[in-house]
């Protein structure tokens, strides 16, 4: 009789505690704000809606020609990683902040541009600072402009297209950053010395994120760097071939750069959790995710994935994506007919069909550090360790 009441009692507490865990998750889901009312992007041009476009000169044909019919700002294609995540989180296509014609704010903004590093001096003038900064006049800008009590009506209509107050603190932000931080010192210095730059680079990367957490952001979603030794650009820039190449005939030592770089942002998020106690930092492998894409890349539908779909280059010689050059009355340069075939839009750059892909593979969780599908990445501990 005493063990069956024993056994009652274990049931009735295990069942206490189960639906504690489960309101206890409920209300974590209401206090970050799920669904997410807004994403706010930073990044280089595997991110870029529109932001080179609008500071320097636009994307020319034939990219955006697979699924948006003409150039949209994005270097591909078609679609980004960034615009599958806002597809997957019913929210519309990110604006470039940078774009004054047709922007619409009301989900987040995008501060991604083409070039863009964390450190300033790289290719871009648009440094991860520079992105911060724009973010904090972007935020500062629309608490004042929601502050104004005129009713008049051109102050009234300049508040359609932009985010509620509220939502800075329930946003989801992202970063897709660092990239060309490596592949930047891979061209003007050597190796050795892009190792040794990795901890100054996420100094400054995490002192980012401490600006936005004192700004109030609490959501973020961070993707390490690719194996860029897998670039096709890389494979024609590097001099040290095959015998530099890994199995599947990447540059290693680039890539091996690329895994160190992630190996030291993995311990500074394991800090960044620990320090900011009431954030949820989701870290995204996307190094993993991309190198399978490539390594299977027979498997998963693609062609050759050290070939590219648009562009040309040869000894030193190159045609950008969007122009074309005659060489012994051969055209060099033109878009391939069918690229959903290539991993590789322009030698550098990820197609739609490759993108789509690495959506579905990163977006609900299987590379991701805790693996939390993004629709609740909100609601994790940012004390894991």
């Amino acid at each position: 009789m005493e063990d069956m009441i024993m056994k009652l009692v274990l049931i009735l507490l295990s069942g206490i505690l189960y639906l504690g865990l489960v309101f206890g998750e409920i209300n974590k889901e209401k206090e970050c704000g799920f669904p997410f009312p807004a994403i706010y992007n930073f990044g280089d041009s595997n991110s870029d809606t529109g932001g080179k476009s609008a500071a320097f000169h636009e994307v020319q044909p034939p990219n955006g020609e697979t699924f948006f019919n003409r150039p949209f700002g994005r270097v591909c294609d078609g679609r980004l990683i960034i615009d599958l995540i806002a597809d997957r989180l019913d929210l519309q296509y990110l604006s470039a902040y940078l774009d004054s014609i047709g922007a619409d704010f009301r989900n987040g903004a995008n501060f991604a541009t083409v070039g863009s590093s964390i450190l300033p001096g790289g290719y871009s003038p648009f440094y991860l600072g520079i992105q911060i900064s724009q973010f904090l006049q972007f935020k500062k800008r629309i608490i004042l402009l929601s502050d104004l009590t005129i009713t008049n009506s051109k102050w009234s209509s300049s508040k359609v297209n932009i985010p509620k107050p509220d939502d800075f603190s329930k946003a989801l932000y992202i970063f897709d950053i660092g990239q060309n931080d490596l592949s930047y010192g891979f061209q003007h210095t050597h190796e050795a010395q892009v190792r040794a730059s990795i901890p100054q680079i996420l100094d400054n990367f995490t002192q980012a994120i401490h600006q936005l957490y004192t700004e109030g952001a609490r959501n973020f979603w961070i993707h390490n760097t690719g194996p860029i030794g897998c670039l096709p650009y890389s494979l024609i820039s590097y001099p040290l071939k095959p015998q530099g190449l890994d199995a599947i005939g990447c540059v290693e030592s680039q890539n091996e750069v690329a895994r160190e770089f992630n190996k030291q942002l993995k311990n500074r998020i394991s800090h960044l959790r620990k320090e900011l106690t009431h954030s949820a930092i989701t870290y995204v492998d996307i190094y993993s995710a991309k190198y399978k894409l490539i390594s299977t890349s027979k498997k998963q539908g693609f062609g050759d994935p050290m070939k590219f779909c648009c562009g040309w280059y040869n000894n030193g010689y190159e045609v950008a994506c969007g122009q074309t050059t005659v060489v012994n009355g051969t055209e060099y340069g033109k878009a391939c007919s069918d690229p959903t075939k290539y991993i590789s839009w322009d030698g550098i750059h990820y197609t739609d069909a490759a993108n789509v892909w690495l959506a579905n593979s990163i977006l609900n969780g299987s590379f991701s550090d805790p693996p939390v599908p993004i629709e609740q990445s909100c609601t994790h501990l940012s004390n894991r360790v």
